[in-house]
């Protein structure tokens, strides 16, 4: 398996090179050259199959010629060792939560993975690597807790200064070690800006491949391993419904990885879905795909802190897999804005009649599937959690009227030696530092 750009100017490349490249010479996106084709008795098939099992029948596919399967399979077992279970919320709403890894968001998922299989091509007596990743906030965390401590690995984590919460910040800021957190001043935007320079700049310097990577979502080693719990999501209503039904996916969307995950499991074959991109006031997608006009713009301060993204990135992707064809686009994917107060509302509310906690991230997911589920009994929503509401107590605690416990693993690092460098939003500064 090769691994083209977005942008089709760079030539195709093994996954090895796609990992640590991080973004293609031609700044595009990396994605398979060709998506694996699964039809309704394969994904049938997989009933009574574990994430693990299921993760790696994906994987294995879309891996295909680039790693051995008992590769696929030990990468797998260590790294998807957690549930993702399907919670049934109402009669026709049900909840994926995916945040029962360790740093308790979505981005374990993927973080976890490209880790190990960082580690399983990286030569541990070369010369050491940086990481770079900038974050929204999950991102950081997940990526931290999961390269924290590996050899000749350096972790640069760099975050909106005042932008993230506090719990969140604390999960990469407190690691030390191999662990640099970069408080940036501006917003993710900027944050993303930064990486990519850097990228740019590395590569024109002549570095050697490897010196410098990105474990953002713009990494087709963090993205992947996304697509198999919308293949789980889907195996697992399967199993609990009598008839066949459409799903709409309802994902919580930043920087639209999620997104582009799922709707990649839908290119290769998972069928009945289509998808609802579920943003904050940060609305340059749904606003694109109402009007055929992309303007990003400068991203504005909500509740739902990790959606505050003017710029997403992993568009390119999704266009990528329509041929840029928005009639084609629009048969799948709808947008959705949703505002602070319904976001607010929609926690209290699910917490007054369900007794359900939802993160702020989650309750824009649903509350813009309220808005968007048609009357008809044959379609069934399905909501992406994507963060336990513990990390964001602040805005979860007021609306429910009531403290919440926190997880052990949120105790342990909300104790340790808070360790933060800010820095300016320049591209010479971030060198500076990543040149020291």
């Amino acid at each position: 398996m090769e691994f083209i750009s977005t942008r089709g100017v760079s030539t195709p490349v093994p996954l090895r090179d796609a990992v640590f490249q991080g973004l293609a010479s031609d700044g595009g996106l990396f994605m398979p050259l060709t998506l694996p084709s699964f039809d309704v008795d394969t994904l049938t098939g997989m009933q009574g199959e574990s994430w693990p099992e299921l993760a790696f029948r994906v994987l294995g596919a879309f891996l295909e010629g680039s790693l051995a399967d008992k590769t696929v399979t030990a990468l797998v077992g260590e790294t998807l060792n957690f549930p993702v279970p399907l919670v049934q919320l109402s009669e026709r709403i049900h909840v994926l939560e995916l945040f029962h890894g360790p740093t308790l968001a979505f981005k374990d998922v993927g973080a976890r993975f490209m880790a190990s299989l960082l580690a399983h091509y990286r030569d541990p007596e070369g010369p050491t690597m940086t990481v770079l990743t900038a974050t929204s906030g999950d991102t950081g965390g997940a990526v931290a807790k999961a390269l924290h401590g590996l050899e000749n690995v350096r972790v640069v984590v760099l975050f909106p200064d005042g932008r993230v919460t506090p719990r969140q910040e604390r999960q990469f800021s407190t690691l030390g070690g191999n662990v640099l957190a970069l408080a940036v001043k501006g917003d993710f935007d900027d944050c993303q800006r930064l990486a990519k320079e850097a990228f740019r700049a590395d590569r024109g310097t002549g570095a050697k491949t490897g010196s410098l990577t990105s474990a953002n979502s713009i990494n087709v080693a963090r993205f992947l391993p996304q697509t198999t719990y919308f293949f789980k999501a889907w195996r697992d209503f399967e199993a609990c419904r009598s008839n066949r039904t459409r799903i709409l996916f309802s994902v919580p969307s930043g920087n639209f990885g999620n997104l582009a995950a799922g709707m990649t499991a839908k290119a290769a074959g998972m069928p009945g879905a289509s998808f609802l991109a579920a943003t904050n006031a940060n609305d340059v997608v749904p606003e694109y795909l109402h009007t055929g006009v992309f303007s990003p713009r400068p991203s504005v301060t909500t509740v739902s802190t990790a959606m505050d993204v003017g710029n997403p990135s992993n568009l390119d992707r999704i266009l990528h897999l329509y041929g840029k064809d928005m009639d084609s686009l629009a048969q799948d994917l709808v947008g959705q804005r949703v505002t602070d107060e319904e976001t607010l509302s929609c926690i209290r509310r699910t917490y007054r009649d369900t007794g359900y906690v939802l993160d702020p991230h989650t309750a824009v997911g649903l509350a813009a599937l309220e808005k968007r589920m048609e009357p008809r009994s044959d379609q069934t929503g399905i909501v992406l959690a994507t963060a336990h509401p513990a990390k964001f107590a602040g805005v979860v605690e007021p609306a429910i009227g009531t403290e919440m416990p926190i997880p052990p693993e949120l105790a342990g690092c909300l104790e340790g030696k808070r360790q933060v460098t800010p820095i300016e939003p320049r591209l010479e500064a971030l060198q500076e530092i990543l040149e020291a």
